[in-house]
C-alpha cells in the first residue's frame, strides 16, 4: 500500500488491484498537468474510488466529477451534504449518511459522524484499516471563546470518538486534523485519538504549510507507540 500526501486533507491511496483518492480539493502542482493525480493516478488502469467526506470547499472540488470522462472504472462515494448542498447530481454518487456504509470485492466503507459538517471514513481491505476523519477534530477553540462552549465543543468531539472506537479497536493508520489555527492546544484532538484507539501511523492533515508543527506531534505520539508521518511537502509518498 502507497501512500502519497496531496494537499490539505487529500490523500492517494495506492493498492495492487485499486487505487483511493479522499477528499481532493487541489493537485500537487497548479498546473494539472505536472499534478500526481492527473499526470499519474488517473492514467492507472486500476479501479479508482473517489471519496468526499463534505461539502466544505477544501474537501469536495466537484472538479473530480469530470474525472469519468476519461476514466470508466471510478466510483464516487460522497457524503449526503454534498448532494443536499446541490454540489452533485443523484446520480453521479453513492451518498453516505453517518453509520451508512458501502461494501464490494475491494474494501467496506462506513461512515462515521464528524464534529463540523459531514462524515469520516473507516475503511477496511484485505490489508489494512484506514480511518480518515474529513473534519472530526476537538474544535475547541479555547483561545477565542468561553469555557462553556469549548467544553462543549469538546463533548461532541468526545461522543464521535467514542461511536467510532466501539467498532475499531486498533488502526493501521490514520489521516486526522493537527491544525495550528486552534492555539496552544492545537494537538489536543490527535493527543485524545490516539489515546482512544490505538494507531500504528497517524498521518496529520488540514495544517496548511505548517510542516514543523505537525512534525511536534510526533515525541507525543512515540509515547503511545504511533508514528507521525513528518510531511515536508506536498507528493510526498510512502508505503505501508
Amino acid at each position: 500500500m502507497k501512500i502519497t500526501y496531496i494537499y490539505h486533507s487529500c490523500f492517494a491511496l495506492e493498492f495492487n488491484e485499486f487505487n483511493v483518492i479522499i477528499d481532493y480539493y487541489e493537485d500537487t502542482s497548479k498546473s494539472q498537468e505536472d499534478g500526481y493525480i492527473h499526470s499519474y493516478l488517473l492514467r492507472q488502469p486500476q479501479k479508482l474510488y473517489v471519496l468526499s467526506s463534505h461539502s466544505h470547499a477544501d474537501h469536495f472540488n466537484p472538479e473530480v466529477l469530470s474525472w469519468k470522462l476519461q476514466k470508466s472504472n471510478i466510483q464516487y462515494i460522497f457524503s449526503k451534504d454534498i448532494l443536499d448542498a446541490g454540489l452533485a447530481n443523484k446520480e453521479d454518487a453513492l451518498y453516505l449518511d453517518k453509520l451508512d456504509s458501502y461494501k464490494d470485492d475491494c474494501l467496506n466503507i462506513k461512515a462515521y459522524g464528524s464534529t463540523d459538517i459531514g462524515i469520516s471514513f473507516l475503511i477496511q481491505t484485505s490489508e489494512k484499516e484506514i480511518f480518515h476523519a474529513g473534519d472530526l477534530n476537538n474544535w475547541h477553540w479555547n483561545e477565542e471563546c468561553s469555557l462553556e462552549e469549548s467544553q462543549e465543543y469538546e463533548n461532541n468531539y468526545l461522543k464521535e470518538l467514542e461511536l467510532l472506537a466501539k467498532d475499531s479497536a486498533h488502526l493501521d493508520i490514520a489521516f486526522f486534523p493537527i491544525d495550528p489555527r486552534l492555539g496552544k492546544d492545537y494537538m489536543k484532538g490527535a493527543e485524545q485519538f490516539i489515546n482512544r484507539i490505538p494507531t500504528d501511523i497517524l498521518a496529520p492533515m488540514h495544517f496548511d504549510n505548517a510542516y514543523h508543527k505537525i512534525a511536534a506531534f510526533a515525541p507525543y505520539a512515540e509515547t503511545k507507540k504511533s508514528k507521525v508521518m513528518k510531511w515536508t511537502s506536498k507528493g510526498e509518498s510512502f508505503v505501508l
